[in-house]
């Protein structure tokens, strides 16, 4: 018998249509929490955690979520965890759960794009899929993994592509890890390597900000002037800026504040190639901190985390190549 915990936080996969209106909104209850799983040999527990929409969660509710998994780790016996959570944001809590957890069993985080009541809703199927995940043994020190329309990915790759496909949740470059089929799973490929960082709270300000064409750098200087501990940027192509932002960059360096950049290109990595103003080498020469292939919202929780942990720049410049 295999014993899974189910912590719903809310989103899509606990709101229902009106069907009057089209509106989708949360009601009063969960509507999975009294459906019956076609599994076998499993008893599930559940917990109601909270009752948001994803665009509602903040980095405190993701440390309570740790908070919460950890303490139940502790005192009860799980063979794994199953998150459900609004699609919005799901990407940032799982990466935020997969670098503060240090957990062998599996964590699995799942969510719908139809409301329950919807024609061809995915909610209860996502849940189904994510507790066979949860359950099977090599799904175990993978880190915490996201299920999502028959498909296994890791926190570190996994992003939201589509605004309404039910295929939205994607790896670019990398693909899924897994599938999950009518009776099994199957892990195709697996991490090399996997961190984790013990936080106790959240205090510090990172500040996320997308580099264009004609930059406006009074944007740009209003905001590094405000009192932020961490910057991340998603810059163009390779990790170039343009070169009004510089004089910004430099005086947030010389406040001691780490400026993190990664690309807004979905696939491929920042390198110090360009050794003209703004390019990726000058910004590197700078102390400018270059990101190896994560996206900004990932990036700025992974700064956010190791800020909380006190790593000193020179770590955190080794945790992010």
């Amino acid at each position: 018998m295999k014993n899974i915990l189910v912590i719903h936080t809310g989103g899509t996969i606990s709101m229902q249509e009106d069907s009057t209106s089209g509106e989708v909104k949360p009601g009063k209850t969960h509507p999975l929490s009294t459906e019956h799983l076609p599994l076998e040999n499993v008893s599930i527990k559940v917990k109601q955690l909270f009752h948001l929409p994803s665009p509602h969660i903040t980095l405190k509710e993701m440390l309570q979520l740790r908070i919460v998994i950890e303490h139940a780790i502790s005192e009860e016996i799980f063979d794994g965890i199953v998150v459900t959570h609004g699609t919005d944001t799901l990407e940032e809590t799982a990466y935020f759960l997969d670098l503060t957890l240090n957990s062998q069993i599996p964590i699995v985080i799942t969510g719908a794009m139809r409301s329950s009541n919807e024609i061809g809703s995915d909610g209860l199927y996502n849940l189904l899929s994510s507790i066979k995940v949860a359950c099977a043994p090599e799904a175990s020190s993978l880190g915490v993994l996201v299920v999502m329309n028959d498909e296994i990915h890791t926190a570190k790759n996994v992003t939201k592509t589509h605004t309404s496909n039910i295929a939205t949740f994607q790896s670019p470059q990398y693909g899924p890890i897994g599938i999950v089929n009518k009776r099994s799973i199957s892990i195709h490929h697996k991490p090399l390597n996997q961190e984790s960082y013990k936080i106790i709270g959240i205090t510090k300000k990172v500040i996320l900000l997308k580099a264009y064409a004609g930059m406006d750098v009074d944007l740009f200087s209003a905001i590094s002037s405000l009192p932020v501990d961490g910057f991340v940027i998603e810059a163009l192509g390779q990790g170039n800026l343009p070169p009004i932002v510089i004089p910004s960059i430099e005086a947030l360096i010389k406040r001691k504040i780490p400026v993190v950049i990664v690309s807004r290109c979905f696939n491929g990595i920042v390198q110090d190639v360009y050794a003209y103003e703004g390019g990726g080498r000058h910004l590197k020469s700078m102390g400018v901190i270059l990101s190896n292939g994560l996206n900004g919202q990932k990036a700025r929780i992974k700064l956010q985390i190791l800020l909380e942990a006190n790593y000193t720049f020179e770590q955190m410049e080794r945790m992010f190549s």
